[in-house]
């Protein structure tokens, strides 16, 4: 029986995890929980799972909740809470599923303990790459991708030797503006970015997706999962979203892994990984599809992935800027305070003012991230 710990257990990626674990639980139990403001969904997750420990983000929660669990469930306040669930000795696999970078210190906590990492917060390797993959090599961690397009990846590259590919294609979906113009893209609005056609998601990713920025990330994640050089990945918009990624052989074969939309596969293949899970999902009925149509994208009206490129090329602690800088003009275009546009021109200038630092150490990295977020701030005061 596999004991797992849960970080983000009340989002899309947490409650989907549960779901697959509720459906087979002689094979998992549930050690660990940690969530954001959702306490009522906390509180049936814990009457359900039963876990020795959850973590809250906000400290003042704790004690309020503490007193409604009557001392039954020991309750951790924030950021001091999450790195003592990941560090759990009692735990063989933590799964991140915290959007930004709040996961990156329990994260790596978890990865020196030499747990296995169900990882869905992108922002973890696209912040601190490098330092994520050392600390991985060095304690025999073993990262184990959550997201669709990377998990197609790693299950296409499992028997085949790295040497032998010739590129990466990461599909995107082309998210709620797809076949939006200049003009409308300057009038969205938060709740149409909101909208996405296809996949249910929180805030952050579902407007990073309308950006494209969650593919930028995603390319940076992709990087350093698979150690494949930037310029042999690539994005192709797939609007059925039925091909979630492709591998590119030498010999010229594609490889490619397709189910219809369904976030419980991927997390199941990490779940049970090495094996495959004896659970059925969605069957894909070929003869039902809508025609598979798959075009490059516009990066002129969606610069996040040049952006993303860019700061991947440029390396050290730039890409720690550009997340944080996304992070807070996201976060204030969906506060109404920026239009849509203005997101990446944030992002821009943020990158531009910053002077990166190579081969960063974690307290590089972290003040990159204070910094990018400080100058993004002083921009948006700017614009307003």
């Amino acid at each position: 029986m596999k004991k797992i710990v849960i970080l983000g257990s009340t989002g899309s990626i947490g409650t989907n995890t549960l779901e697959v674990i509720r459906r087979d639980p002689g094979a998992f139990r549930v050690i660990g929980l940690a969530a954001g403001g959702n306490i009522e969904l906390l509180l049936r997750q814990i009457d359900e799972f039963k876990p020795a420990r959850v973590a809250v983000a906000a400290e003042r929660q704790c004690q309020a909740l503490q007193n409604r669990l009557n001392g039954a469930v020991e309750v951790l306040p924030g950021d001091r809470g999450l790195l003592k669930l990941a560090k759990s000795d009692e735990a063989d696999m933590v799964v991140v599923a915290i959007p930004g970078t709040t996961a990156l210190l329990p994260a790596l906590g978890a990865i020196e303990r030499g747990k296995e990492i169900a990882l869905a917060s992108k922002e973890i390797l696209v912040a601190a790459g490098e330092l994520v993959v050392s600390s991985a090599a060095a304690s025999g961690s073993m990262i184990l991708p959550v997201d669709s397009e990377h998990s197609a990846i790693f299950q296409c590259l499992r028997r085949d030797k790295k040497e032998l590919v010739r590129r990466i294609i990461l599909t995107a979906s082309g998210g709620p503006f797809l076949q939006a113009s200049r003009a409308e893209l300057e009038a969205a609005t938060p709740r149409q970015a909101l909208s996405h056609p296809r996949w249910k998601m929180g805030r952050k990713v579902t407007l990073d997706s309308a950006t494209m920025m969650n593919k930028g990330l995603e390319v940076l994640e992709a990087h350093w999962l698979f150690n494949v050089p930037l310029d042999r990945i690539g994005v192709v918009i797939h609007p059925q979203s039925i091909i979630h990624s492709l591998v590119e052989m030498r010999d010229g074969a594609l490889l490619a892994q397709m189910s219809l939309p369904d976030m419980r596969l991927p997390i199941s293949y990490a779940l049970y990984y090495p094996e495959r899970s004896p659970q059925s999902f969605q069957t894909t009925l070929l003869p039902e599809l809508e025609p598979l149509t798959f075009f490059e994208p516009n990066r002129e009206l969606f610069p996040a992935l040049d952006l993303a490129y860019q700061a991947g090329r440029i390396g050290g602690t730039m890409p720690a800027v550009l997340n944080a800088a996304n992070e807070v003009a996201g976060e204030d275009f969906l506060d109404g305070k920026i239009p849509f546009m203005g997101i990446m021109n944030v992002v821009r200038q943020t990158m531009e003012a910053h002077r990166p630092v190579a081969d960063p150490d974690l307290d590089a990295i972290l003040e990159a991230d204070r910094e990018g977020r400080r100058r993004a701030e002083s921009i948006i005061r700017g614009m307003i």
